[in-house]
């Protein structure tokens, strides 16, 4: 693939005239128009309907791998039967359209089984956080309501203790769990038997619920950063509309180069995907899982992070594509044992869930030549990735999130929500398309306040230029303000990253007596580095005004904490600092 330093002049198509190209009729990213929830949205005319349809269509793969975990290998086909046999047995047990299912467990083939066997039974799939502790779990089973239970068996032993709290809770299915069961629990093994197994499973049809694109298909819960996790509940359509717009925006890059799209190959070799992201969140689930299972590509999961044997695994399974978060992206850079792997394979180095310095870009162009860098911007609320951005609009806008796919549209608000900014001025972002999701669960004021006449108001502080490219300045509620005057975190965070000994910075406001806040910062630094915090604070102040420098940097030999989305956690940093400094 052409890098950003290609020859011919670039862009050869504007991003208008590209998505006009790709979105017309006939073109398998043809758009109409569709009116949902009492409001009119341009939509994918060919997306799957159902995630059932979605599976069935995937059943054409075949004896191809689809899903890696260790040892095991699960084809598209063996994944069809284990999902049908379990679907059936969730109808067999009561599960009725609308009913709501969790899943608590980490990423093995049996969550990707659970998720589009209960969406296939006409169920509600509620993935829960799978580090939560046992209070957590508690809260979201019972505000979710959910009657049935998928779990494994750390996280069963885990919420044991707290299943009596859960009435509507009725049966659990306990995958690789021993056989000492609470009551009410099947062992899931007795159900589909073990993913070795499944390609010897009865071919059977998906149970025959009538459903169709805006009936209720998930509830994930927000990442509960501030206050209790809401359930942002999602539909068939939201979910099957990432799928096709992250295949729109391969399309388009080619366009950007003035190349046309590649005609898709049966004979070319399977893409495959390193899974170092968790399923029970939106991007796992949504930007991972299913353009997995839709296009045929291979899904590699890790157990945990660590970067050299992700490595062995791209190096294994000839893997073409990798990330997750920042963080993730900076290991494969930086790592000092990278050269004994051959990483040829990849590529797509691609992330997103916080915010990537600029440098990152230049670096994965560097050392990985034939590869491109990959990111976007999105949450919960838009079923994850709503603007996405690679190939050389990367290169070329490296501190951008890139635009809208051509179904949704971004635009720029007063801090009152009464005015629509114009390009290149910072306020609120609101995003309004296919992938919003309903609202929120039995939330209806937070709902009101956050679901606007089909716009979603996304809290982030951010900018659109004249072409529709998002760049997010920061949470508007991480913002920090010094007598008076905005530090936009992010600003302050890429600095740092510009320091060659960091490889991880967050940039916090600790309170002040008179100022009102302060700006802190805590880094970890690269293996091997070796700086003080006072030396970073001279590195800031040499670049940025005085009210922008942090008064303390933190160094930190361990990482940064984060949640299950790659946000780090800044309310746990906070606490390093001890109470008001002024």
């Amino acid at each position: 693939m052409p890098s950003a330093g290609a020859t011919k002049p670039w862009p050869a198509m504007s991003i208008a005239a590209a998505h006009a190209a790709l979105t017309g009729p006939g073109s398998p990213f043809e758009i109409e128009e569709r009116v949902i929830d009492g409001r009119r949205l341009r939509v994918w005319k060919h997306a799957a309907p159902t995630t059932g349809a979605q599976l069935t269509a995937a059943r054409a793969f075949g004896e191809r791998t689809f899903l890696v975990h260790e040892d095991e290998r699960v084809g598209f086909e063996a994944f069809h039967r284990a999902v049908a046999v379990f679907a059936a047995e969730l109808v067999r047990r009561g599960l009725a359209p609308g009913d709501r299912a969790a899943l608590v467990m980490r990423n093995l083939p049996e969550w990707a089984v659970a998720f589009y066997a209960v969406t296939a039974a006409g169920g509600v799939a509620t993935p829960l956080n799978a580090w939560w502790t046992a209070g957590e779990l508690a809260y979201a089973l019972k505000d979710s309501g959910a009657k049935l239970l998928v779990v494994d068996a750390e996280r069963l032993a885990r919420i044991g203790e707290v299943l009596g709290e859960c009435p509507d809770l009725r049966h659990g299915y306990a995958a690789r769990a021993a056989a000492d069961l609470p009551a009410n629990f099947t062992p899931l093994e007795a159900v589909i038997g073990p993913p070795g197994s499944w390609e010897r499973l009865p071919d059977r049809p998906l149970p025959d619920v009538a459903l169709g694109p805006e009936d209720n298909a998930t509830l994930f819960y927000t990442s509960g950063t501030t206050g209790a996790p809401k359930g942002a509940l999602g539909t068939h359509r939201n979910m099957l509309s990432n799928a096709v717009g992250a295949a729109c925006v391969a399309a388009r890059a080619f366009l950007r180069r003035g190349e046309a799209p590649p005609a898709p190959d049966p004979d070319a070799p399977q893409p495959g995907g390193l899974v170092s992201i968790p399923f029970f969140h939106v991007t796992g689930c949504f930007a991972v899982l299913s353009p997995a299972l839709q296009g045929g590509a291979k899904l590699a999961m890790m157990r945990r992070w660590d970067a050299e044997a992700a490595m062995r695994l791209i190096e294994r399974e000839r893997l073409t594509s990798a990330g997750g978060v920042p963080a993730i992206a900076w290991e494969l850079v930086e790592h000092p044992a990278r050269h004994k792997y051959d990483l040829s394979s990849l590529q797509t180095i691609s992330y997103g869930g916080a915010p990537a310095p600029p440098e990152l870009v230049r670096r994965i162009l560097q050392e990985f030549p034939g590869a491109v860098a990959g990111s976007g911007w999105g949450m919960t609320e838009t079923s994850g990735m709503a603007t996405q951005h690679a190939a050389e609009d990367y290169a070329h806008r490296p501190d951008s999130a890139g635009p809208a796919a051509p179904v949704g549209d971004l635009k720029i608000m007063s801090p009152a929500g009464d005015r629509e900014l114009p390009a290149g001025e910072v306020g609120e972002l609101w995003f309004r398309g296919p992938q919003v999701v309903r609202g929120y669960w039995n939330k209806p004021e937070a709902t009101a306040e956050t679901f606007v006449d089909g716009w979603v108001r996304t809290g982030d502080l951010a900018r659109v230029d004249g072409e529709g490219f998002l760049f997010i300045v920061d949470r508007a509620k991480d913002m920090v303000i010094r007598g008076g005057e905005n530090i936009y975190c992010v600003e302050v965070e890429n600095v740092l990253y510009e320091h060659p000994a960091v490889v991880d910075a967050a940039v916090i406001g600790l309170p002040h007596r008179t100022l009102g806040e302060e700006p802190a910062a805590v880094v970890t630094l690269k293996p091997g580095a070796a700086v003080t915090g006072e030396e970073l604070r001279r590195h800031v102040a040499g670049r940025l005004a005085a009210f922008k420098t942090p008064v303390e940097v933190r160094v930190r030999s361990e990482p940064l904490p984060r949640n299950a989305n790659g946000k780090i956690l800044k309310p746990a940093l906070r606490e390093l600092f001890g109470k008001d400094k002024g």
